[in-house]
């Protein structure tokens, strides 16, 4: 049952939560702004730096939600490439030349040129490992003169203006190089500036006011990594943190509906069926199995409605989808008369049990007997990836770094995918996806993109249940937060606190 809007937080959530932000912003001049009067934005995010925020890691997407660290490339919201550090690029085969923005300093002062973009992108390159937006990419750069650089891919690629729009792939001063590991502190080219990381607690940043793209609103950041959830939510009913990252499901209803924002992810939750062997090498079994599943319920009772119902395994956070989607043809379903089967899922995302057991009444009303196998992420991977069990709940990003679903679907669904959980060797579904992988980026390419889904969803092979959401917290003085989706804008120069 969904709790009322206006309830308050628990007392003994608001005291833990207390006790771990006490003195998160000191210091900060948020509550008295800075001497021409704007307010520092204070952020709640919810995972520390795992690497020292090098930008070869998953720390890069927070420099990218800063607005610290700037790409070549960055995407529109269908997913096209757009300019950002690069005005424009050119193919000519495996070869692809941009023209490096003229009048863009680091925040070291020093110009950015094109040895700056080369050195950057070849030791995202040759890093060990490599940025998985380059996993079986041969990419290397050189120079085609001051302010062009010609990137080389090893096969012809339609993707690399999306690829080099991953923050993996930011674009920094010499002096980020100097030290055994990639420092990012002082050496962005964004509007504000990193000039301070306190480890895993906070991070600041000031604007910078020579920024390419005109000065920022706001005249910096405090950050805080809080990872308890509660306490993040706690932030920002207390009015200690203006802008709160992935606020729970649990503690949304707790705060005031003006405060927060859902945004729809690039995440489904889906059921993968094994095709190989068990019940469900059965076509009409897996079409029983769809068809006993009601999503609604998953969406009102584990989600508490914060998600939305799958219509296909793309879901709303890429807009075009729905509209080029077109009815699946499926095999008629079977009768189920007591088959038996297992599903696996993991522990590590704190919904899926709930889903599983759900799943578990639901398939059993309809015949099956089911039985349940769930353990954490870490120890259930292999089985699951090896086709041990029956069926397999996953919560998956559908877009990886280059913000395209093909990698995806091609991982998962084509025969030779390196995490196809349903077994599934379907030579229409490995053609679809294969004329994906192949064609320009553009609407003929999502068009194929569509195709491929259909190819999968009508084998069965997965049923998409659910797309995720994730809740942002903005406080009711903050103007311009962004609600991206793809996770990588959070705060930009329009950004403020009133």
């Amino acid at each position: 049952m969904r709790l009322p809007a206006h309830r308050l937080l628990p007392a003994t959530a608001l005291t833990a939560a207390s006790a771990l932000l006490t003195g998160c912003f000191a210091g900060a001049e948020s509550a008295t702004g800075d001497a021409a009067g704007g307010k520092r934005i204070r952020v709640a995010m919810m995972q520390p730096p795992r690497s020292g925020l090098s930008p070869l890691s998953d720390d890069a997407f927070k420099l990218s939600r800063w607005s610290t660290a700037e790409t070549l490339v960055k995407l529109d919201e269908e997913g096209d490439a757009e300019p950002a550090l690069a005005t424009k690029w050119t193919q000519s085969g495996r070869s692809w030349t941009f023209t490096v923005r003229d009048g863009v300093t680091f925040h070291d002062g020093t110009e950015l040129t094109a040895e700056d973009v080369v050195r950057s992108l070849t030791e995202a390159a040759g890093a060990s490992p490599k940025p998985r937006i380059l996993d079986g990419v041969e990419l290397t750069a050189k120079a085609g003169g001051k302010d062009t650089v010609v990137v080389t891919t090893g096969d012809e690629d339609p993707l690399v203006p999306q690829r080099l729009s991953s923050p993996q792939l930011s674009i920094l001063a010499a002096k980020a190089y100097e030290g055994k590991t990639v420092s990012p502190v002082g050496a962005g080219t964004g509007p504000f500036e990193l000039t301070k990381v306190n480890g895993t607690s906070s991070a600041t940043l000031d604007r910078y006011d020579a920024y390419w793209g005109g000065k920022a609103k706001s005249p910096g950041i405090d950050v805080r990594f809080v990872p308890d959830g509660t306490a993040r939510a706690a932030a920002l009913r207390s009015g200690e943190a203006d802008i709160v990252e992935a606020v729970p499901v649990s503690q949304a209803a707790l705060l005031d509906e003006d405060l927060i924002t859902e945004v729809p992810m690039p995440r489904t939750n889906t059921l993968y069926l094994n095709t190989e062997k068990g019940v469900f090498k059965d076509a009409s079994l897996r079409a029983a199995a769809r068809a006993a599943i009601d999503a609604e319920s998953i969406v009102k009772g584990v989600y508490e409605g914060r998600a939305d119902v799958a219509e296909g395994l793309l879901g709303p956070a890429l807009p075009w989808a729905a509209d080029l989607r077109t009815p699946v043809s499926h095999a008629k379903a079977g009768n189920p008369s007591g088959k038996s089967l297992t599903i696996g899922t993991f522990t590590d995302r704190a919904e899926l049990p709930e889903v599983a057991a759900i799943l578990q009444q639901q398939l059993q009303k309809a015949g099956f007997k089911v039985k349940l196998d769930v353990r954490e992420y870490a120890n259930i991977e292999s089985d699951a990836l090896a086709g041990e069990f029956d069926a397999f709940i996953l919560s998956r990003a559908t877009v990886l770094d280059s913000g395209d679903p093909a990698a995806y679907l091609y991982s998962d669904f084509a025969s030779d995918g390196s995490f196809n959980l349903s077994q599934l060797a379907d030579p229409t579904v490995d053609k679809a996806l294969t004329k994906a992988g192949g064609t320009q980026a553009g609407e003929a390419r999502r068009k194929a993109v569509i195709e491929a889904e259909a190819a999968v969803l009508a084998t069965d092979a997965a049923v998409p249940m659910l797309h995720e959401r994730v809740i942002q917290g903005d406080a009711a003085g903050v103007t311009g937060a962004a609600h991206d989706p793809r996770e990588r804008e959070l705060i930009t120069a329009d950004t403020y606190v009133k």
